[in-house]
């Protein structure tokens, strides 16, 4: 008879409608931002998996795109059917609303996940922003009549408020197994492609609502040289206009948006970073297979 491993390991799949912390929280939950984060829809469109060991467990957390009903591009249909099979397969769900604001597509989301056989544990977020607290014991009883979840954990991702109870919670549904990853490991996602993520941060940073997520960012060049590393970045737009919105006056958006991402460089990869970015136009690349490919987005 085989002896079971003393170590836990699974994986636990983060869900939730678009803007829930869904990023936000895996990347607290280990230490380390592999997922980028910003206050907008569709921040992540990949899914990520970031890497938790502590103690004598593993949990592997896949940072999905959140699920939504707008599915016209090629682009938007990706990311839902990506959202939706990342939750195949894994050990525990965890699904993100945000507290007091139950939306139809925190509805849509249930819908996606009605069919798991694995625990699925309850997010209340942003708890921090709720000034009187006792409406939230009001509130909770009506969401948990919606599907039979495993436990709630009100919690603020930002702040940190209640990670350590789901994480214990999440680690005692783990199965008795191997460890799949090196202990130090964090994510099994590439440099370059976490190097494109901290880019694509700072557009959505400062483009704000000046430009819709028809922005892409793809590495072109990664040169590591002794003392500094050099990339060279594109930024895909959809249409002309967006390249002078993206550029600025005199280039001054451009410069800040690429100054801001150097110092994001350099702080993850710990050394110097020369980066430069060019902007480029591909009428409709949302539609495009080929650019979506190129892009690391499997259509």
């Amino acid at each position: 008879m085989t002896e079971l491993s003393s170590q836990r390991c699974g994986y636990v799949a983060i869900v939730g409608r678009p803007n829930v912390g869904k990023s936000t929280l895996m990347n607290h939950l280990i230490g380390f931002k592999v997922s980028a984060i910003a206050n907008k829809p569709q921040t992540t469109r990949h899914s990520i998996r970031g890497i938790l060991t502590e103690g004598d467990y593993q949990m592997i957390f896949v940072d999905t795109p959140g699920i939504h009903r707008t599915s016209k591009s090629l682009l938007n249909k990706t990311i839902n059917r990506e959202a939706v099979a990342s939750i195949e397969g894994v050990d525990a769900v965890v699904m993100i609303v945000e507290a007091m604001r139950w939306q139809d597509e925190d509805d849509l989301v249930l819908e996606r996940i009605a069919h798991v056989q694995c625990p699925v544990f309850l997010i209340a977020n942003k708890v921090d922003k709720i000034e009187k607290k006792e409406k939230l014991f009001g509130w909770l009883p009506e969401v948990l009549s919606k599907y039979p979840f495993k436990e709630i954990f009100p919690l603020s991702a930002t702040k940190g408020t209640n990670t350590e109870q789901l994480k214990n919670a999440l680690a005692k549904v783990m199965p008795q197994q191997d460890w799949i990853y090196a202990e130090d490991d964090v994510t099994d996602q590439s440099t370059r492609f976490i190097c494109g993520e901290l880019i694509r941060e700072q557009l959505m940073t400062y483009l704000h609502q000046e430009l819709p997520y028809s922005t892409a960012v793809e590495i072109e060049t990664f040169t590591e040289k002794p003392h500094i590393t050099e990339i060279n970045a594109v930024i895909w737009v959809s249409r002309e206009n967006q390249k002078g919105i993206v550029i600025g006056s005199k280039g001054d958006t451009l410069k800040r948006i690429g100054s801001s991402a150097r110092i994001a460089l350099e702080a993850f990869l710990e050394r110097k970073v020369m980066l430069k970015l060019w902007v480029r136009v591909e009428e409709n690349w949302e539609n495009s297979p080929r650019h979506l490919q190129s892009l690391g987005i499997s259509t």
